[in-house]
């Protein structure tokens, strides 16, 4: 997941500095070849229970800096990749059928599960420890829904690989992957996504279907996630199957994101979305909204379009129906390379580091 691949990325810049690591956790994957120290904490019966068994086995370790990707309370520094869980339930909710909301709302406030995560938010709140939020979205959303002191709050946005995600890629890749996908001409529109329905799936297929009734030559790529039988028959009750290509995850993107010409994230909620910033780095324009905090980075008409509410198809493909002007394309995927070389992973972890040395210079 973004999680694990960003922890990964992060701990390599720290061992070329010649820091010492150690990673907490429940697991560690079978192929971590990283000289990291690692500390198995097994899984318990409650995320608060693991949290507290963490604390206690760090409070046993002498550590400069502490740093927690959103598991627990104990720490120096807390990032919590999914942004403001109260902001994202909020939003999730929208995506159920009305008398569903209700049902849910209500369980939220009664249900183990969900009083967990509330009181989790809760100590995650507290304390003394720096929280960076991963955009302005979260930095609001934790300091009014959470009541995170807006002088703990910290802000640093995503970063991307720029070697990786680049549109040098695209003389390899572009043309096999679209012969591949049997396509010529068509603009090709890309979502990339494990949780295709909270990232906006069910409104694109219903955009791309206003597109085609337009005679829009164009096709949709749908990667991420092999669990897509629902969204196959969305597809063929809108009665566009054929426009729209399923092939599930891949372990690189790097060759779709070539073959595309848009990438399009009508997400619900996201706070600084990775993939956005691939795509970007990779010269697409991209399509997102007003919920996805890496939509802050976005010029409008510059570097694609944020829509500001997910469930509009209308919105949607009024701006999907823009960009099938190639010119358009060319001049803001220029743009989106452009952009995505301010927000590199270099970038975003030297702003990181340099908070590990704010925290340690506070004590002193």
């Amino acid at each position: 997941g973004g999680v694990e691949q960003w922890t990964s990325q992060f701990c390599d810049y720290l061992l070329e500095r010649g820091d010492e690591v150690h990673i907490i956790a429940s697991g560690f994957a079978d192929n971590l070849s990283q000289p990291v120290v690692k500390h198995r904490v097994p899984p318990h019966r409650s995320r608060l229970a693991w949290a507290a068994v963490a604390e206690t086995r760090l409070r046993e370790l002498d550590f400069d800096i502490v740093h927690d990707m959103g598991a627990g309370w104990y720490c120096d520094i807390l990032q919590p990749h999914g942004g403001c869980r109260a902001a994202w339930f909020e939003q999730s909710l929208k995506m159920l059928p009305a008398w569903q909301r209700v049902a849910k709302g209500i369980a939220a406030r009664y249900l183990p599960r969900y009083r967990e995560f509330e009181q989790l938010s809760q100590r995650q709140a507290g304390g003394k420890h720096l929280v960076l939020a991963l955009s302005q979205m979260t930095r609001r959303d934790l300091a009014e829904r959470d009541g995170v002191p807006q002088d703990r709050l910290r802000l640093v946005y995503n970063g991307v690989d720029l070697q990786r995600f680049s549109p040098v890629h695209r003389d390899q890749h572009r043309e096999p992957m679209r012969r591949r996908l049997g396509l010529s001409d068509q603009t090709l529109f890309l979502i990339v996504a494990h949780n295709l329905k909270l990232k906006g799936l069910p409104t694109l297929l219903k955009s791309m279907s206003l597109l085609i009734a337009a005679k829009a030559n164009a096709h949709l790529l749908v990667v991420g996630n092999r669990r897509t039988s629902t969204f196959q028959r969305q597809a063929k009750h809108l009665g566009i199957a054929s426009h729209v290509t399923f092939p599930g995850p891949v372990d690189d993107p790097t060759a779709c994101y070539s073959a595309a010409d848009v990438y399009v994230q009508p997400t619900c909620y996201d706070c600084c979305s990775l993939v956005v910033l691939e795509a970007l780095a990779s010269g697409l324009p991209v399509i997102t909204t007003s919920y996805n905090g890496a939509g802050e980075l976005l010029t409008e008409g510059r570097h694609g379009y944020v829509v500001d509410d997910p469930f509009d198809p209308i919105a949607l493909a009024e701006r999907m129906t823009k960009l099938l002007n190639p010119a358009m394309r060319v001049e803001m995927g220029i743009n989106a390379r452009s952009l995505a070389e301010q927000h590199s992973f270099e970038r975003n972890a030297r702003e990181i580091r340099d908070l590990y040395d704010e925290v340690v210079g506070n004590r002193e």
